[in-house]
């Protein structure tokens, strides 16, 4: 993307006020039926849709979805596709999440586990591929496998790993896996974008789904990432595909399992005052684009650093 671009869409992602209309989302109260133009539930069917799918299904150019941060994780995956759902001169498409978490996770059945060794289980989960762990929806501690050694790491308490199609956990003393309130990637992408131009995403965790968290798959352009979490998930936080232009700033990235950023070539991928950590995997997986902390060109990748773009994010 053209930086100076960049940053205008974030001008107006946090500042203009929409002209565009507001759909409200509320995976408690609200109802796919109703039309999302209100944030309360009234008489004349107005209230919050349920699903983000459908707020987008109903979304034009230049709305703004707004989520309402229930205390439950919205478990959905979603994509914004073509005009639809891009922006329009002075006024981007907004997701808004209000700090609610979108989550590709799925529970872990207690009987699913079997004793492997020790205080080490193992349960095989349903897909295969990038997985990721959570206990009370949190990401658990990974341990790291080297594939060239041929040694599987020793575990310490409530520590795992993703080995030959199954997923190994270390219980803490006296405890057993029905113990722990367990989930896993299933979904596949939190949010996928696909030729559209002048998006903003804003305050969302997005966290727990198998491949990528926050997908800019092709031809996704001006899009701006705001005070967003991508952490837990199987392949990476944000990947940034081919000629697609995305601005990160005042997030944090990490947790993920193979690339906390990924970029594609074609791409251009600008970081600001975000914090990128390079646990378990390389803050930034370098597979061709442009890429700027700040206003530095970065080749190569970074693999074994953080990554503090201007400053901490608050």
């Amino acid at each position: 993307m053209r930086r100076v671009c960049s940053l205008g869409l974030a001008l107006i992602v946090l500042i203009t006020p929409a002209a565009g209309r507001d759909i409200y989302v509320s995976n408690t109260a609200g109802d796919d039926s109703f039309t999302g133009l209100q944030s309360k539930n009234v008489a004349d069917r107005s209230g919050p849709v349920r699903t983000i799918a459908r707020a987008l299904q109903l979304g034009q150019s230049g709305d703004r979805i707004v989520l309402t941060k229930t205390g439950e994780p919205y478990r959905e995956s979603v994509s914004l596709v073509g005009s639809r759902h891009s922006g329009y001169p002075h006024q981007a498409f907004v997701i808004d999440g209000n700090d609610a978490i979108l989550d590709g996770s799925a529970p872990v059945p207690p009987e699913a586990w079997e004793h492997y060794r020790g205080a080490v289980f193992r349960f095989r989960p349903p897909k295969m591929g990038p997985q990721q762990l959570f206990i009370d929806d949190i990401p658990a501690e990974r341990a790291i496998v080297d594939p060239t050694s041929g040694a599987l790491p020793e575990l310490q308490s409530r520590q795992w790993f993703f080995y030959a199609g199954y997923i190994y956990f270390c219980v803490e003393r006296n405890k057993l896996p029905e113990d722990y309130r367990f989930t896993c990637a299933k979904l596949a992408t939190g949010i996928t974008l696909f030729h559209v131009r002048g998006v903003g995403i804003v305050n969302l965790t997005v966290q727990g789904f198998q491949v990528d968290g926050i997908n800019a798959h092709n031809s996704a352009r001006e899009v701006y990432l705001g005070r967003v979490t991508a952490r837990g998930n199987g392949r990476a936080g944000v990947a940034v595909g081919g000629a697609s232009q995305v601005e990160i700033d005042v997030s944090l990235i990490g947790n993920n399992g193979e690339a906390q950023v990924l970029t594609f070539p074609h791409s251009e991928t600008v970081i600001r005052n975000s914090n990128v950590f390079s646990n378990p995997a390389p803050a930034w997986l370098d597979r061709g684009g442009r890429f700027f902390l700040g206003n530095q060109r970065v080749e190569g990748g970074i693999a074994d650093r953080d990554v503090t773009a201007d400053k901490p994010a608050p």
